[in-house]
């Protein structure tokens, strides 16, 4: 809340300090508000009064050629739907000039954000001018545009080197979220496909879709089933592999329980294969008529399960990866096949930087190897690997490859009300959310599913790294 109220706190400052500019400053400073340009002109500084009113020029034709039209069919996202007729005469098919949503509300999205751009440049403008006339009044040197252009490679070179990353991070993730937001906001589905149909606005239905249920409509049924096995899952994924890389980080380079050196020479050259390839060939492993099941079968297993109850006795396979519970744990279970040497080559980094006099010290005292690794080097090893602990968390939410390559044409749901909403058992938010683009175009329920998760992972990941980096948590290992 701390850390929220700062934020606000900032931004209140940065408009308070423009209107202090606007109202103390001269005549150039005031004028600069209709020509951007007049302050840098008055201060001498023609090359960076002309690229300011070049800046002006650019934005108001784009105003008027680009985010005028668009915007004003924002509000109803297009009235002329698409049409096609033939004409006899010249045997020749005629097309009207329709509109197209997507576009309508692509263009106009990236128009708000160019205009909402803009006036953040405008207020700095007016703040650098005054900045400008604060420097005349006291005396002080104002930069020529060489010496702007020599500071953006010395002092300022910072500058230059996040420019290009933060242009391609505004067009690469934050328009795409905001067309994502945008979206969740309208009909935009199978049935409303431009161009050959309009979509329009329909406000928060879609999010009370997702939060509601009805015979017909069983979206929130099925947000609620793949929302709660999308955090069992993050869990299990992330802290399975996470404790499987210690304990065989440490049984590798234990001085007492050394591992055959054609084991350690297999556990690394698995890192080495690519994931897509040993999911597949698991999944044919697994698979009702696979290698395994047919071990099981030879040897008796098949028979004890179903003895157990665990199996259906009409089955004669372990349903590995077609039945819903089967599926849950032995996908959990070959994530950690696969997870593990990655970590374990991870942690091994790690135990051999653990300060040795305080292991020493520990165990003159009379600690057990057990109190040692849980009071030592397990404080330590989240202490180092704790922020990369809350990526991997995060990337276990979006985990798409583990479950689609497992499950895809292998899992069928039996349950009629996630089947309606196109939903699996064994889905994840992220794997849901591609089925319903995918494969049923449900582009307004998937575009709500997607701020799900970027909610439940910025909030996550804010609240973590909030509560790791707090306090100097150093001085204790040091």
């Amino acid at each position: 809340m701390k850390k929220i109220s700062e934020f606000f706190k900032a931004i209140g400052r940065y408009f308070k300090n423009f209107g202090v500019a606007f109202a103390k400053g001269d005549i150039w400073v005031k004028l600069s508000t209709v020509i951007m340009g007049a302050g840098y002109f008055a201060r001498k500084q023609i090359v960076n009064g002309l690229i300011m009113l070049i800046v002006e020029a650019a934005f108001v034709l784009m105003c008027v050629g680009y985010a005028a039209p668009n915007l004003a069919k924002f509000g109803t996202l297009g009235t002329v739907k698409f049409e096609q007729v033939f004409d006899p005469l010249t045997m020749q098919t005629t097309t009207n000039n329709y509109d197209n949503s997507f576009q309508i509300l692509l263009n106009s999205v990236v128009a708000l954000f160019i205009i909402l751009i803009f006036v953040l440049f405008y207020i700095h403008n007016i703040k650098t001018v005054y900045k400008l006339q604060q420097m005349k009044e006291n005396g002080e040197h104002i930069n020529t545009f060489k010496e702007d252009m020599k500071a953006l490679f010395n002092e300022k070179f910072h500058i230059t080197l996040l420019t290009l990353p933060t242009i391609g991070v505004v067009i690469m993730n934050i328009l795409p979220i905001l067309i994502l937001i945008a979206v969740a906001f309208t009909n935009y589905d199978q049935q409303h496909l431009p161009p050959n149909s309009l979509f329009t606005w329909v406000g928060f239905k879609n999010f009370a879709s997702l939060f509601s249920n009805s015979m017909t409509v069983t979206f929130g049924y099925s947000f609620r089933k793949v929302l709660g096995w999308t955090l069992v899952w993050a869990v299990m994924a992330t802290f399975t592999t996470f404790i499987g890389g210690i304990l065989l980080a440490k049984a590798i380079n234990s001085k007492t329980t050394k591992l055959p050196k054609m084991w350690r020479t297999l556990f690394i050259i698995s890192i080495a294969v690519p994931q897509f390839v040993t999911l597949l060939l698991v999944r044919n492993f697994f698979a009702d008529s696979g290698i395994v099941n047919t071990i099981c079968s030879n040897i008796g297993i098949t028979d004890l399960l179903k003895h157990a109850g665990l199996v259906g006795e009409h089955l004669t396979y372990i349903p590995f990866l077609t039945d819903p519970h089967w599926a849950k744990v032995m996908i959990i279970l070959i994530n950690i096949w696969v997870g593990v040497p990655y970590q374990m080559l991870i942690a091994t980094g790690v135990l051999m930087n653990i300060p040795t006099d305080q292991i020493e010290s520990a165990k003159i005292d009379g600690a057990t190897n057990f109190q040692v690794f849980w009071k030592i080097t397990m404080p330590y090893i989240l202490f180092i690997q704790g922020p990369a602990l809350i990526t991997d968390f995060v990337k276990n939410i979006n985990n798409f490859n583990v479950i689609y390559l497992l499950t895809q044409d292998v899992f069928v749901t039996q349950n009629q009300a996630l089947a309606n909403s196109h939903a699996k058992e064994v889905d994840l938010l992220v794997t849901w959310l591609f089925r319903l683009t995918n494969e049923y175009y449900d582009y307004k329920m998937a575009s709500v599913i997607g701020i799900i998760v970027f909610i439940i992972c910025a909030a996550f990941t804010l609240i973590s790294f909030s509560r790791m980096i707090s306090g100097d948590k150093e001085e204790e290992y040091q």
